[in-house]
């Protein structure tokens, strides 16, 4: 960023110091911190606000697109809603639809019924039966 060696570094203070004096000097280094530190702050609160542009802008480019989408579905399905049913008025349906495909048998397939009994023990059996 700078490229200020120490040689130069040291020819500001001397400079500084000869100008302000040895006593105004810890006071305008204060107050020139505190002025990069507001720089540095409005700097950091552009680039946030830009930021928060950017993001709006890209959402406000895909909710463009959507709303796109959104009217063509809708033109579709007006343009389905303007289907004339008059040209289908010759259209004719078989009633005697076959289900079963030629060259196969149909076969059923029976549930098996399987029955589950479980039989209860008393508490005196049991007990003695683990002892």
């Amino acid at each position: 960023m700078l490229d200020i060696g120490f040689s130069e570094l040291l020819l500001i203070a001397i400079i500084a110091i000869l100008f302000l004096g040895p006593d105004k000097l810890p006071g305008a280094l204060v107050d020139m911190a505190k002025f990069i530190k507001s720089i540095k702050k409005t700097i950091g609160d552009a680039k946030n606000s830009l930021e928060e542009e950017m993001k709006i802008a890209e959402l406000k480019e895909e909710a463009l697109g959507y709303k796109k989408q959104l009217d063509d579905a809708t033109n579709e399905l007006k343009n389905f809603k303007n289907i004339d049913f008059d040209s289908f008025a010759n259209t004719t349906y078989e009633t005697d639809i076959s289900t079963e495909s030629p060259g196969l048998t149909s076969t059923q397939v029976e549930r098996k019924n399987e029955l589950i009994t479980f039989k209860k023990t008393d508490k005196a059996t049991s007990s003695k039966g683990q002892a």
